[in-house]
């Protein structure tokens, strides 16, 4: 079916068996990469210590000041390490993303961030007071010489600026007034960071004077860090987008706020996705093209054909209603490890609520023929259901179960007793749980209650 007969009101392409070819399957995580990439991380930290503390000597510890000097420059190296650590893991490295999950990955990086943030900011008070001691003077006196007279510390302190201006905004009191856009470019500040931040460590750093071996492992390791963002955050999605060409076809409305969006594009046949994954969107025009979003396909590839659905959330969200036929798009990924690779069962059951649907939809499409799946979706109205004509074709097709929960959250509740009524095999299935956060953390106290092993939910979050 050529892009340009495809409209709006079209959707048999996506639930037909022969109405156009799949794409490649989703490449099989490897767990075994996240136990290396733990154990490099590991190694390097002790390589990083082990250098900061062996290239002290008895004469700098003993002169005025030295402990304090000498412990500002380990809380300092070891401040920037787990900063590099957190870059890396939001790198977007695809054997990483595969093995682990976006999730997890992020729930990482927001764990190491305060560490990171405290080492570098005890790092800038210890050097202050010790080289205050060394000089006799005071401490402001002896902060106002380091950014006035020593050089590239006042980029230094500028970073440090910026880097206390991010961890502000991932507060999570702070992350929940915060509009995404605004976030993720406060956050890009990161990388501005580092960069100012790198210079003044060579320059100025006495670990580095007469240790040429500790300089040359410190600049490859920043070299690595920053050569994994460039190449797998934009060099190796812009050189696919450039063969992929994706283009907007159609946008249609599913649900009260919701849209579909289908693009059509090259070489799609290629692209090797799991029902599950995700893209980080960025629609090409004039109000939406600086920023990107995380949207979970709807349903698997059909090339030439992509499908995304959003509910209409935030600035970007909304603007998707807006979107006119043969609007570029970009797109990164596939990311995630929300699909079938993670189950352990014969049997899954499937809960969504709101957006949430949309993930599970394409998963339900992707799983084995041989899996038993019950489906479970909870919406306020039956016409809140996203793709619910498709989602009940495909159990059918597969013989499954297809439950639909209606009601406000306070009439009809999703709790033990109910998802033993709607699940009856639990204890033998995967549980594949994905909407808003309030839902999930129901269902999985629920299951929890019931004696299902942590292990076996598999969930997909939606925030930032």
């Amino acid at each position: 079916m050529p892009a340009n007969q495809l409209t709006s009101a079209d959707a048999s392409v996506w639930v037909s068996a022969t109405a156009a070819p799949r794409g490649r399957p989703g490449h099989t995580p490897i767990p075994r990469i996240a136990d290396g990439f733990a154990a490099l991380a590991g190694l390097g930290f002790g390589v990083t210590l082990a250098l900061v503390i062996t290239g002290e000597t008895r004469g700098s510890l003993a002169a005025p000041g030295g402990l304090l000097i000498a412990a500002g420059r380990l809380t300092g190296f070891t401040g920037a390490y787990l900063m590099l650590v957190m870059v890396v893991l939001i790198a977007r490295i695809p054997w990483l993303e595969r093995a682990v999950g976006q999730d997890r990955l992020l729930h990482w990086h927001r764990r190491i961030g305060p560490w990171s943030l405290w080492l570098i900011a005890s790092h800038v008070a210890l050097v202050t007071f010790g080289y205050a001691q060394l000089a006799k003077v005071g401490a402001l006196r002896q902060l106002w010489d380091f950014l006035t007279t020593y050089p590239d510390i006042l980029a230094a302190g500028a970073a440090f600026g910026l880097l206390v201006m991010v961890g502000f905004t991932s507060i999570k009191i702070a992350r929940r007034h915060l509009r995404y856009e605004t976030w993720w470019i406060v956050h890009l500040y990161t990388y501005l960071a580092l960069a100012l931040a790198f210079a003044h460590q060579i320059v100025t750093g006495g670990s580095f004077i007469g240790h040429p071996l500790t300089r040359a492992y410190w600049i490859a390791m920043w070299l690595a860090t920053a050569g994994s963002v460039i190449v797998f955050r934009v060099l190796r999605p812009i050189g696919r987008n450039l063969q992929r060409r994706l283009r907007v076809v159609a946008v249609q409305e599913e649900a009260p706020g919701v849209f579909s969006v289908t693009c059509s594009g090259r070489h799609l046949g290629r692209l090797a996705v799991s029902g599950g994954q995700f893209f980080q969107w960025r629609f090409l025009t004039r109000e939406l093209w600086w920023h990107a979003h995380p949207y979970s396909l709807s349903a698997l590839p059909r090339p030439p054909y992509l499908r995304v659905t959003v509910k209409g959330l935030g600035d970007q969200s909304r603007a998707v209603a807006q979107l006119k036929p043969g609007t570029p798009v970009f797109i990164e990924g596939p990311y995630g490890a929300f699909t079938r690779y993670a189950r352990t069962f014969e049997s899954v059951a499937l809960i969504g609520a709101g957006v949430g649907i949309t993930p599970l939809r394409a998963l339900l499409e992707d799983l084995p023929e041989s899996v038993q799946v019950t489906v479970v979706v909870r919406a306020s109205t039956p016409e809140d259901i996203i793709h619910r004509d498709e989602i009940a074709t495909l159990v059918e097709q597969r013989g499954g179960q297809f439950h639909q929960v209606i009601g406000s959250r306070h009439q009809v509740r999703m709790d033990a007793n109910a998802l033993r009524r709607l699940v009856p095999d639990f204890a033998t299935s995967d549980l594949y749980v994905c909407g808003p956060k309030d839902f999930n953390e129901s269902i999985i106290a629920a299951a929890t209650m019931l004696g299902v092993n942590r292990d076996r939910i598999h969930l997909e979050v939606f925030s930032f």
